[in-house]
């Protein structure tokens, strides 16, 4: 495990921001295929816009949390929405829990429907391996999660390079002719986008929307800061980390942006590697990452609102009893909703939970991007009066 006292703390921050995002979903290559590549040649441009948009928010919201040590959502919200929290906090609790309820479920039936194919086990057991392993990390609460953030975080950026730039530069001129292609007006195969500029920016800005609902696991991570410039710094170095992944992923997906087996693949990342070099060794590598991936994600998930939901029954209790209960709490805590994301997943709601990442983005964009918009230019005509 990475060893996190020898690591700026900053850096380990934007290792859970990175992890947070990029779960299962990312490193099997859907999303940058759904998001980014389907729109043609803004493949290249999109990405940039997303993240920045995103390290940008998270730096304005990480900010205000450390600046009024309030390191969990629910205290945030309160803090943050003033006289409007009665509405907004609470929209924001249906925020989250829409997120608890997508994200892991998705994790558990990505890593589960993975393990199931490596390992031939039924698909049931796999996802209860999944999840027992998000339970015991989630149960150890923020210092873990961090620590193993940035375990995770490490695999997976190295693992993605062993599995991207062999291909990329093996695949170099198919990589070149779709682009070629795309900048001549092509789309990708499978795609029913227009192409314009106009539905890729907001496609962009419904992902970058989509991930902002994240933010709220974040703020228990910025407690044990120093100084409010390590906040600047875990955003810059998100914005650098997951804008250089991506678009890795954006440039070596585009070898296979017209190969026709991408209409029916539900793993673009599987496809670009069977089509490429080293298949035999890189394929289990993919598999690994995405499971990896999958379990980073949802432990970021249960780990925020265990750690949102054990507070919210401490703070009724006398300190010598929330002390002397935080461990069963926590217990209790993690199960429930390990349990109710792996109920999810075995209801087989994947269709659903996708229709649901794109109502979870308007919702999010109510919620928090408009407020977030809305307070900073507020506090700025206030300064100036």
């Amino acid at each position: 495990m990475v060893d996190k006292k020898k690591m700026p703390l900053a850096v380990g921050v934007a290792f859970v921001a990175f992890t947070t995002q990029f779960g299962g979903g990312f490193a099997s290559g859907a999303q940058i295929y759904q998001y980014y590549i389907n729109f043609g040649i803004w493949a290249f441009i999109m990405p940039f816009i997303a993240q920045f948009l995103l390290a940008l928010f998270f730096w304005y919201g990480l900010r205000y949390a450390y600046r009024h040590k309030t390191y969990d959502y629910r205290m945030f919200s309160d803090s943050f929405y003033g006289k409007f929290r009665v509405v907004f906090s609470n929209l924001y609790e249906l925020i989250y829990l829409m997120l608890i309820c997508l994200a892991p479920a998705v994790a558990f039936a990505t890593g589960g429907s993975t393990l199931n194919t490596l390992t031939g086990l039924p698909y049931w057991l796999c996802t209860l391996i999944i999840g027992v392993f998000i339970f015991v990390i989630a149960l150890y609460g923020t210092e873990i999660v961090r620590k193993c953030a940035s375990t995770l975080s490490v695999i997976i950026i190295i693992g993605l390079l062993v599995v991207l730039v062999p291909n990329i530069i093996a695949q170099w001129g198919t990589i070149m002719d779709s682009v070629n292609q795309m900048a001549a007006g092509a789309l990708p195969v499978g795609s029913t986008e227009s192409g314009s500029f106009g539905s890729a920016l907001w496609m962009a800005i419904i992902y970058f929307v989509f991930q902002l609902a994240s933010i709220g696991l974040m703020y228990q991570h910025v407690e044990p800061l120093t100084d409010e410039k390590q906040v600047t710094k875990a955003c810059v170095y998100t914005f650098i980390v997951n804008t250089v992944t991506m678009m890795l992923s954006v440039v070596g997906l585009s070898a296979v942006a017209f190969n026709s087996g991408l209409a029916d693949a539900s793993v673009p990342m599987l496809l670009l590697v069977q089509n490429g070099v080293g298949s035999a060794v890189l394929t289990p590598i993919i598999s690994v990452l995405i499971i990896l991936g999958a379990v980073s994600t949802a432990v970021n998930m249960i780990a925020g609102i265990v750690t949102r939901s054990v507070n919210a029954v401490e703070r009724r209790q006398s300190p010598e009893t929330a002390k002397k209960n935080h461990r069963r709490n926590s217990v209790i805590a993690s199960l429930l909703f390990t349990l109710l994301a792996f109920g999810i997943a075995q209801f087989g709601l994947i269709p659903l939970v996708n229709r649901g990442y794109s109502y979870l983005g308007y919702v999010t964009m109510v919620g928090v991007a408009i407020p977030f918009v809305i307070h900073f230019i507020y506090s700025k005509v206030k300064k100036t009066e």
